[in-house]
C-alpha cells in the first residue's frame, strides 16, 4: 500500500509543485464547485497510478489544484465508493495520497438524505460526528506505522475548531448552519423506511453512502477533518415519494452557489 501511495504522490508531483495545506473531496452533484477556482491544474484519476475511475453520474473523476481567493487548495472532483466494487482501503486510497502530498486539513462533502425532520432539501449541514454502519474499515489489515497508529482515536473525528470555522463562515454569508450526525451505509440501494426509523433511533440526522472511510483514513494520518452535507432529499418514509439519483443531483446543483461560497469562505478561515 505505501509503495502505491508513494508512486501516486510522485506522479502528481511531476505535474505540479503546489503544496496546498487544505484538501476538499466533492460529493454527488457538487463537482461544479471547481468552476469557482482560479489557476487550475486538472489531473484525471485515470492517469494517476493506483486511482480507480468513477462510474457514478455527478463524479467527474479529476484531481484539481487551484486557488480559492488566493489560497492554494487541492480538490477531488468526485469520489468512488465501496458499492462500485472497491474495498474500504481502496476507497480511502486518494485520501492517503492527499495526506502524503502534505495537506493538514480535509473538507469532506456529500449529498445526504435528511433524517432529522427539521432539515429541508437544499439545506447545508455540517457533520458533527459519524456512525460507520458499513461493517467495513479502511484500517483492517497490517498497520502502516508511517501513516498512523494501530488504534487511532476517533473522539473528535470531525474537529470542533473546524466546525466553528464552518459556523462562522455561514454567519459571514448571512445564514445559520445546522449540525448533525452522519450515518454511512454501503448502498447502492436507498434505505427502507424501517431502516431510516432505526437510524433515527440510533441518533443519526442524515444518511449517505460515502465519507466514513475517508474520515477514518484522514484521522489515522493526523489530518484535521470537517464535513459538509447537502441535504438533497428527505430519507425514505419521511415523505410519500420515491427516491431518485437524478433528483439528488438536481437539488445539489441548486444548492451550489451557497455551497461554493461556504467552502471558499471556510478555506479562507482555515488558512
Amino acid at each position: 500500500m505505501l509503495n502505491r501511495i508513494n508512486e501516486a504522490v510522485s506522479f502528481i508531483k511531476s505535474k505540479t509543485d503546489r503544496t496546498p495545506s487544505t484538501g476538499v473531496i466533492l460529493g454527488s452533484g457538487l463537482g461544479i464547485y471547481v468552476d469557482t477556482l482560479e489557476d487550475k491544474i486538472e489531473i484525471p484519476y485515470s492517469e494517476i497510478p493506483g486511482f480507480a475511475t468513477t462510474t457514478v453520474v455527478g463524479h467527474a473523476g479529476k484531481l484539481v489544484f487551484g486557488k480559492s481567493n488566493t489560497k492554494d487548495v487541492v480538490v477531488m472532483q468526485g469520489r468512488y465508493h465501496a458499492y462500485e466494487g472497491h474495498d474500504a482501503a481502496e476507497v480511502a486510497f486518494p485520501t492517503r495520497v492527499l495526506g502524503k502530498l502534505g495537506i493538514k486539513n480535509l473538507v469532506l462533502t456529500n449529498a445526504s438524505g435528511g433524517i432529522n425532520s427539521s432539515y429541508r432539501p437544499g439545506e447545508l449541514v455540517y457533520i458533527q460526528d459519524q456512525i460507520n454502519l458499513t461493517g467495513r474499515n479502511p484500517l483492517i489489515g497490517d498497520n502502516i506505522e508511517e501513516l498512523g497508529p494501530r488504534f487511532p482515536d476517533m473522539t473528535y473525528a470531525y474537529k470542533p475548531h473546524l466546525n466553528e470555522y464552518i459556523s462562522a463562515a455561514a454567519k459571514d454569508l448571512g445564514f445559520e448552519i445546522k449540525s448533525g450526525i452522519y450515518a454511512g451505509l454501503m448502498g447502492p440501494t436507498y434505505e427502507t423506511p424501517a431502516e431510516i426509523k432505526m437510524l433515527r433511533t440510533m441518533g443519526a440526522d442524515m444518511v449517505g453512502m460515502s465519507t466514513v472511510f475517508e474520515n477514518i483514513a484522514a484521522n489515522h494520518m493526523g489530518i484535521n477533518v470537517c464535513g459538509i452535507s447537502c441535504i438533497t432529499n428527505m430519507a425514505a418514509g419521511m415523505l410519500d415519494e420515491k427516491l431518485d439519483h437524478a433528483d439528488v443531483k438536481d437539488i445539489a446543483n441548486q444548492a451550489m452557489e451557497k455551497f461554493a461560497k461556504l467552502v471558499n469562505k471556510l478555506i479562507e478561515k482555515i488558512d
